[in-house]
């Protein structure tokens, strides 16, 4: 049984918890949920933990961080077939998630070695003649970190490298589906010289994360995860720092000026399919100007026939199972649930277990939760417009906002996209599905509050604090 982490420390209790890989059903590992008793101990060393974090050098920070990242790195086969394991993605997109994660903690151990403030002269004004501001970041206290299923390590690691380079204490929930990436980053943490209470890994119920939530001793949130689950979170807590990161149905928008047709099918078709569509950015609405859909509808059905289905363990293997069963059924409900409102099923549409066949629909009335919803799933909703100014009306139809892709080469276009969507992040010449993990990464309008990337997540975890000197000669 794989041991959770209370205050740094390895634990266990009688409430055993198996995992299951989503392809097969078989048994890939266990461990346990964490009691109530055990839950508040790593709370209370959380909170006792707050100032000594707080007081951390910057160069016991980043070496801690430096540390998880090279570990991760020397394990990253293992740590990639742990991925599969529990999560059920193909090996690739697993070996690719580990790279991510490498990055994202050497990209925190970089960030908390310049982590600095700044200095503001107040001399401008007459009156404060020989005064001068220093302005520093400081930690808003403990963080409760909920993380969910789809990236089960590097989402992980975008709660708690942040908050390790500010020296806030972290209390991580993993998502309950796929527990176990989390505990090997625990396993590797326990190698560092953090303080004691620094850091908690603790499987918990769902239903048991209310509590945890409304601890006062826990006054930052951040949470990744569906909507409703989300928004209830900032409701409850008003008057916490709350961050959510709530997923879209992110658009593309392939406009008229755009030539290149093979590589908009090729990248469209991978990225609305990676992870089982099973991610935030994953292509979900395809806007085409009309001058090239009947084009790129033919390349677009090919190169989606195209991606491999079957067992996440082959290396070829570019598509595997949802997260679960029931997963699966959900997402078959909605195709069919277009289709009989009068949508066109172009390829797919048919389900193996907790596989769901690359799936291209056309003429999706409005209304109908394959466009107006997050799918999480592998499909994508193909439509025609008549101008590139009406695709970018379609893109910001959404009641979603997280990220759109726009394939252009003119630059004023391009900074007219930029100028008018409603997201948190435009990709030019590419699908919405790219993120560099150091950048800000957030949404708009339903899609959440706040923005992840490390020095985003670092400003959020943190407030600024002004110390004014005086009688200075400048």
């Amino acid at each position: 049984m794989t041991p959770f982490y209370i205050a740094g420390r390895p634990a266990t209790s009688d409430d055993a918890v198996e995992i299951r890989h989503p392809f097969d059903g078989r048994v890939v590992g266990s461990t346990s949920n964490a009691t109530p008793a055990q839950v508040e101990e790593a709370v209370a060393a959380a909170a006792a933990a707050r100032a000594s974090a707080a007081a951390l050098p910057a160069s016991a920070r980043a070496a801690a961080l430096d540390h998880v990242s090279a570990r991760l790195k020397e394990r990253a086969e293992e740590v990639a077939r742990l991925i599969t394991g529990e999560n059920g993605k193909p090996l690739k997109w697993s070996r690719g998630e580990v790279g991510r994660a490498v990055s994202t903690f050497r990209w925190a151990a970089e960030e908390a070695r310049r982590f600095s403030g700044t200095v503001q002269r107040l001399d401008t004004d007459p009156a404060a003649t020989g005064r001068i501001a220093l302005v520093k970041r400081v930690p808003k206290g403990p963080v409760l970190g909920i993380a969910p299923f789809n990236f089960p390590l590097n989402l992980v690691a975008h709660k708690v490298a942040p908050a390790i380079a500010v020296g806030a204490p972290i209390v991580l929930k993993p998502a309950p589906a796929t527990p176990l990436s989390a505990l090997l980053l625990g396993e590797i943490l326990a190698g560092t010289d953090l303080p004691e209470g620094m850091w908690s890994i603790l499987p918990v119920p769902n239903d048991r994360a209310p509590g945890l939530v409304a601890d006062p001793r826990l006054p930052v949130v951040s949470f990744t995860g569906s909507g409703p689950v989300g928004w209830q979170i900032r409701d409850a807590v008003p008057r916490k720092h709350v961050t959510l990161e709530l997923g879209g149905n992110a658009a593309v928008l392939v406009c008229e000026d755009w030539d290149d047709l093979d590589w908009a099918a090729t990248r469209i078709a991978t990225f609305s399919n990676y992870q089982a569509g099973q991610s935030c950015i994953a292509v979900q609405r395809v806007y085409v100007h009309e001058r090239h859909f009947d084009a790129l509808t033919d390349r677009l059905v090919a190169a989606v026939e195209a991606q491999v289905t079957g067992s996440p363990w082959e290396d070829a293997t570019d598509v595997g199972p949802l997260i679960s069963h029931d997963a699966a059924q959900r997402v078959e409900s909605w195709v069919t649930e277009a289709v009989s409102a009068g949508a066109k099923l172009l390829t797919g549409g048919t389900r193996d277990g907790a596989a769901y066949a690359p799936t291209v629909l056309t003429g999706v009335p409005a209304g109908a939760k394959v466009v107006a919803e997050e799918v999480f799933g592998p499909v994508l909703v193909l439509e025609r417009v008549a101008s590139d100014e009406a695709g970018l009306a379609a893109v910001n139809d959404s009641r979603y906002g997280l990220q759109a892709g726009v394939f252009t080469r003119r630059l004023d276009r391009a900074f007219e996209a930029h100028r008018v969507l409603d997201v948190g992040g435009i990709i030019v010449g590419d699908v919405p599905s790219y993120r560099a993990d150091q950048m800000p990464y957030g949404g708009a309008k339903a899609s959440g509050v706040g923005r992840e990337g490390l020095a985003s997540a670092m400003a959020d975890y943190t407030e600024e604090r002004v110390m004014v000197l005086t009688g200075l000669q400048l």
